[in-house]
């Protein structure tokens, strides 16, 4: 878990990277209500822990935060709690690992948060397990458009821990707003949204989860959960930062034409 910051760093973006934080605010989950979310864990000492959440985006594809990723990992699709095996779930290994080009992890400003998770088998869709839709590319969602981050997080900064899969609503910041004096300034890029930045909030373990935003009555995956505040998972006029998944479809298409068999993500 990591330390309060400093006050040197109280003012500077950090990433949810942390898997033992968790959602801050909001409600558990109805099971499987968010059927194309993902846990992606890692190997440790015998044992599998969750570390960052992600969405099925194809059957045999995943998209998370390209900080998430830097070691072996397995996906678990259809889960709920961590430590109770419902029976639905399915777990597949990660064959092949893209990270955006322009990533680089000593600058959270820069952007380029995003990469593709090959399977190395394809999903079996179901009713607990089915694909995320991605928005059309370049698509800008309006201020206070509904949307809801989701993921296996804190229910407050520094709070207890819970297994079960969890929501907060958290209304689209737009860029004016986010990127102007007093929120986030021009740490915030026009290829990541905002979200939040009130009582509730993403916080460490949701790192590389979806922003789940409601567009004529559908949900689709707008946002992967990316970076908060130094100072706390739910700072006011600090919003969760996501990468905005409009401004990256092109980059994911071209990673998929390379692999037979695969379709465009849009």
């Amino acid at each position: 878990m990591e330390d309060f910051p400093t006050v040197a760093e109280l003012h500077e973006p950090k990433y949810l990277e942390d898997g033992v934080q968790r959602v801050v605010g909001g409600t558990v989950a109805k099971p499987n209500s968010w059927p194309w979310q993902i846990s992606l864990q890692y190997l440790s000492g015998g044992s599998w822990y969750h570390t960052c959440g992600g969405s099925l985006i194809r059957t045999g594809w995943v998209m998370t935060a390209a900080h998430c990723v830097d070691r072996s990992y397995r996906v678990v699709l259809g889960e709920h709690d961590l430590y109770v095996n419902g029976g639905t779930e399915q777990v597949i290994s990660v064959s092949q690992v893209y990270i955006h080009p322009n990533w680089a992890s000593s600058s959270v400003a820069n952007g380029y948060d995003i990469a593709l998770l090959r399977l190395s088998s394809s999903a079996s869709l179901n009713s607990y397990v089915q694909l995320a839709s991605l928005p059309p590319s370049g698509q800008i969602l309006p201020h206070n458009n509904l949307c809801y981050i989701t993921g296996w997080g804190r229910t407050a900064t520094g709070g207890s821990l819970s297994a079960q899969l969890k929501e907060a609503y958290l209304p689209v910041v737009d860029h004016a707003t986010c990127s102007s004096s007093g929120w986030w300034g021009s740490t915030v890029k026009t290829t990541m949204v905002c979200a939040g930045g009130y009582d509730e909030a993403g916080c460490n373990g949701d790192s590389g989860g979806p922003l789940n935003c409601q567009v004529s009555g559908r949900y689709y995956v707008h946002g992967i959960a990316s970076f908060v505040s130094g100072l706390g998972c739910n700072y006011h006029q600090k919003p969760t930062v996501f990468t905005r998944v409009s401004a990256y479809i092109s980059w994911m298409d071209s990673v998929s034409v390379n692999h037979p068999n695969s379709q465009c993500f849009y």
